[in-house]
Parts: C-alpha cells; sequence; structure tokens
C-alpha cells in the first residue's frame, strides 16, 4: 500500500517499534517530541529494547514496553503479556529486522506504517500495510521522520531533550578537570570493522593532552572486547587520559558527552548521543555514509573517507552505490590517517574561541537538508 494519511487528524494511541540500537533510538527522540507537541492528548507506547530503555526510558508521557531480545521466547511472550486486549490506532513499525517484524505481530492496529520496499528486508512487507515514501539521500533521522507523514504530520524541528538526571550530571563533573577543553573518546563500535586502529587513537589522544593541552577521557561500556581495546590504546599512549571504560552508565555517558567540547568515535551509538546533546562530534567514516549515518547536526569536524572505500572495495564512486551500503570491509578504516584526524582536530581548536555558548536550556536544532554542511551549533558549558 501506497502511504496515505489516516483519516483521523487525532489517533488515540500509536504504538511506536524501535527496540535497537542506541543511535537509532535516540533517533527516534524528535518523532517523539513532534508527536507530543502536535498531538499532546494522544497516548503513545514505544516497544523498546532493555539497553535502550536505560537511556530514553525515562521520558515523560511514554509508555514503555521492553523488549529483552536475549530472554528468547520469553522476550516476545512477556511483549504480547502486555499487550494483551490493547488496540492503537496505528503502528509505526520503523524496523525491518525479522526479530522486530515478529514482534510486531503483538500489536494489533488498522494502520500498520513501515519501509519502503528499497529499505524492507526479512519479510517486512508481509506485517505492514502501509509504507513511507522512498528517497534517496536521506539522513537516518529524516527516514525516520517521515514516518509522521502517513499520519498527516511533518517534523520540521528536530528537539531531543533526554532527560540526564543530576546524579549523572554530578558524575561527569567530578571527572572533569579545571576549565582545559575536554575531549571524549568513544573508540568502539558494536560494528567492529568500524573501529579505527588503537595506535591511531593514542597517537590523536596524545596531541590532544600534550600538543594542546586538554583534558581527555576514554570511555567504553563494559564489555570484555571494550577493555582490551581501551588497553590496547592506552598501552601506546605517551599521556595518561582519564580512563572510565566500564565505569558509567548510559545517562552518565550522556551527562559526560554533555561536558565535552568534542566527541571523538567511529558511527556507533555514542556518537548520536553527542550530537543530540548538542556536542560537536569529529566522527570517522569509511565504513559508512556519514551523509546519511554521521552526527546529524554538524559533520563539519568529522573525517569522511566513504567514497574513498567505495572506490577501493567496489571500484565505483559513493554516489554510484545504494544509498545506506555499508562498506564494512577488513582495513577500510585504515583509509583514515592520523594526520587526517589531527587536522581536524587542530581546526576545532583553533575554532573553538569563537563558538558561541549560550544559557541553558538547549538540544535543540533545526532539521537540515541531508547532506548539507552546518554550522556550529550554539552550546553552553553544562553549569
Amino acid at each position: 500500500m501506497d502511504q496515505s494519511p489516516t483519516a483521523d487528524p487525532q489517533p488515540d494511541s500509536l504504538c511506536l517499534l524501535r527496540t535497537s540500537a542506541i543511535g537509532d533510538v535516540t533517533h527516534v527522540v524528535p518523532l517523539v517530541r513532534t508527536l507530543q507537541a502536535r498531538w499532546p492528548q494522544t497516548r503513545l507506547t514505544w516497544l523498546v529494547g532493555k539497553l535502550e530503555h536505560r537511556l530514553v526510558g525515562d521520558i515523560e508521557g511514554i509508555d514503555f514496553i521492553i523488549f529483552d531480545k536475549r530472554a528468547g521466547r520469553a522476550g516476545y511472550r512477556a511483549v504480547r503479556e502486555q499487550l494483551a486486549g490493547r488496540r492503537f490506532d496505528a503502528l509505526l513499525h520503523m524496523q525491518v529486522a525479522l526479530r522486530s517484524n515478529l514482534l510486531s505481530l503483538a500489536v494489533k492496529a488498522p494502520l500498520r506504517i513501515g519501509y519502503d520496499r528499497a529499505r524492507s528486508k526479512d519479510l517486512h512487507g508481509l506485517f505492514i500495510n502501509c509504507r513511507i515514501k522512498a528517497r534517496r539521500g536521506d539522513h537516518v533521522l529524516d527516514a525516520l521522520g517521515s514516518f509522521l507523514e502517513p499520519l498527516g504530520l511533518e517534523q520540521t524541528r528536530v528537539r531531543w531533550d533526554i532527560p540526564i538526571p543530576s546524579a549523572a550530571r554530578e558524575f561527569a563533573a567530578r571527572h572533569v578537570r579545571g576549565n582545559a577543553p575536554l575531549l571524549v573518546v568513544s573508540p568502539v563500535s558494536s560494528h567492529r570493522l568500524r573501529n579505527w586502529a588503537p595506535e591511531r587513537y593514542a597517537a590523536v589522544m596524545d596531541h590532544a593532552a600534550l600538543g594542546l593541552g586538554w583534558q581527555v577521557i576514554l570511555c567504553g561500556g563494559p564489555s570484555a572486547f571494550e577493555r582490551e581495546f581501551g588497553d590496547a590504546i592506552l598501552a601506546h599512549m605517551k599521556s595518561s587520559p582519564l580512563d572510565l571504560i566500564g565505569k558509567d552508565t548510559l545517562k552518565e555517558l550522556l551527562a559526560l558527552l554533555e561536558r565535552a567540547d568534542l566527541v571523538l568515535a567511529p558511527d556507533s551509538g555514542p556518537m548520536h548521543m553527542a550530537n543530540a546533546v548538542g556536542t560537536p562530534v569529529l566522527g570517522l567514516h569509511a565504513a559508512s555514509n556519514p551523509a546519511r549515518s554521521g552526527p546529524y547536526s554538524d559533520r563539519q569536524w568529522c573525517v569522511d573517507r566513504y567514497d574513498a572505500a567505495a572506490h577501493k572495495y567496489r571500484k565505483k564512486p559513493a554516489d554510484a552505490l545504494p544509498w545506506g551500503t555499508k562498506l564494512e570491509h577488513r582495513g577500510v578504516m585504515d583509509l583514515i590517517g592520523v594526520d587526517d584526524v589531527v587536522e581536524r582536530l587542530e581546526a576545532f581548536d583553533a575554532a573553538r574561541g569563537s563558538l558561541p555558548r549560550v544559557a541553558p536550556p538547549r538540544q535543540q536544532k533545526l532539521a537540515h537538508p541531508a547532506g548539507a554542511r552546518s554550522v556550529v551549533p550554539e552550546r553552553p558549558r553544562p553549569v
């Protein structure tokens, strides 16, 4: 079924289905904010992953239903039991994986909005009856925002305002040293072929600390791989960054990213969390296209070697690839050199004094055309 708006201008209830991952769940928040602003009386239910719920689960006005994918059949059964007897005016089915398609069977709704055919997979079309418009060039956030269009809405303003508890901000404040500019490094993506070499991270972090006088904090999750990766970075370093790998919660990480002047990361959840709190990101892109999945608000500090990767691994320019093609090949991130990243870091350091600071609140930005080069957003130093 082609896209068509619902007959009811303000539905009584909507169900959102996007369980993972951290970055994508972050991208759903502006859609939630648009719905809350335009239809404050509409009851919203969000099927979300167990980990992801720790980041967004305290957003007011949402009935969260947690899906624990590691629980197997018990996870599906728990969702079905919570949804038993409930009906919604529409389901926004914003995930194409087979696991999510099966999960959507628990949601009873006459209008089931899903992806266009080009972005569908795992039999997604069997679980929906309305598709969003196919567009080339959309950022992932804009693609998710387009799920509002069959409902007769348009996402014209992008706002996150993910709550940060005072205890999380206190955690961040305890780890920030004086007035030195702060570089937070979150080096690991769950897609391991998107990860840059540890010795290259070490060289950039040393330059920030020893050459530019920045405070450097190394972050990461509690997994054994992230600890091992962090240790490999530290083994190559001359300076001594603050090592917080495995020592913070998602909310504490969000608060720390809010305090940072700049975040260095590959295409990963923390990249998008940093963008959501208004912090510029020095993103590392070769395996993925930053115009599609880079930091939404400001990509001018990123290193983009996606086109070089397309030439090397597909023998054609990036523009000739299907939109959203991932080039996750062994060694692809080696196309990004230390000098490339140092250049962006030094450019940011030189511009830092002229970047405007305004009083809170923040976390509010206008959407921009896909691929547009945005300016540095106004962002205050949290106090």
